[in-house]
């Protein structure tokens, strides 16, 4: 598995417009999806291939980390051609739409290890699958350990509702009233993921883009099952998840005191520590290191861009 990534957010962008990209270029998510899938036409495919690709140096020079969503392997043809031409090395890493099995990984591990031969990189791109189908769900296991290019596992509501028989339901019906129906695939993805050590990151919000409120509340459910982050449609979302997914000044803060009582006790040869009258044990420790680690990244990335925008 590659090395974590903090993406509390990663917004999802048309390749083939050049304004909106450098637009987001500016924004505050963690992460921008360059999409070459279905927010782009077949006829500006290419078009979005060669401005994916020049791009790349562009969101590096700011700070923000670019996958690009290449064409699913269901479409003969166009997801060798995509990787073929948007591979270089300020390339983060692709997204795989429709991610089915474990060979689907290994096809497309196959086409970048080529590509990046071919440009002489020196380094090699992550890959983050999409799963939207219920086999990608059947199959998260073997898809996220088929290459130690994958770095989590994303989920893709619409697709995955539309497979499962539910048509429009993301769109006619509310969050709430959907998210019953989404509580096993999304499950499945994050038990996978913490499984494997990897990052969870959850479908866009489908609810109306001006309800705050919604968002945050899908945000956090998602973010107590375990997701690490979340998919946006549009810019106004980005600081709402940052915030969810970013630990509180408070848990910094008692993730400190946990630390320090469990140094405390260790140096002392006890094997666990108490805290205001509570069992400080090593699973709670380890939560947080892991949380002030989270709350460093966070800061030290805000720095990178805050540089780069100088």
């Amino acid at each position: 598995m590659a090395d974590h990534k903090i993406w509390r957010s990663l917004l999802f962008v048309p390749a083939n417009n050049w304004k909106m990209m450098n637009k987001a270029a500016t924004e505050q998510q963690d992460a921008v999806i360059i999409d070459l899938e279905d927010a782009c036409p077949i006829a500006e495919k290419e078009t979005g291939r060669i401005f994916a690709r020049d791009m790349a140096a562009v969101f590096k020079s700011h700070g923000v980390d670019m996958l690009v969503r290449v064409n699913s392997l269901q479409t003969p043809g166009l997801t060798a051609q995509d990787i073929g031409v948007i591979v270089r090395e300020e390339l983060d890493g692709i997204m795989l739409p429709k991610a089915e099995s474990k060979r689907d990984i290994e096809t497309v591990t196959m086409l970048l290890a080529e590509a990046e031969k071919k440009k002489k990189l020196k380094k090699e791109i992550i890959i983050l699958p999409l799963l939207e189908s219920p086999k990608g769900i059947v199959n998260a296991g073997e898809i996220a350990t088929a290459s130690p290019r994958v770095v989590g596992l994303s989920f893709g509501a619409a697709d995955y509702m539309r497979e499962m028989g539910a048509g429009f339901a993301v769109t006619k019906l509310t969050p709430d009233e959907y998210a019953p129906f989404l509580a096993h695939p999304r499950s499945v993805i994050s038990v996978t993921a913490a499984a494997a050590g990897m990052l969870a990151i959850d479908t866009p919000f489908f609810g109306l883009i001006t309800d705050s409120g919604g968002l945050r509340c899908e945000a956090n459910r998602v973010r107590l099952m375990g997701f690490k982050g979340k998919m946006a449609t549009h810019p106004r979302h980005i600081e709402t998840l940052n915030e969810v997914f970013a630990p509180s000044e408070e848990d910094v803060v008692f993730s400190l005191r946990i630390i320090a009582a469990y140094k405390k006790a260790e140096a002392e040869g006890k094997g666990a520590a108490t805290l205001d009258g509570k069992m400080i044990d090593v699973a709670m420790y380890r939560m947080g290191v892991e949380t002030v680690a989270k709350a460093e990244g966070i800061v030290q990335k805000a720095k990178q861009r805050a540089v780069s925008t100088e």
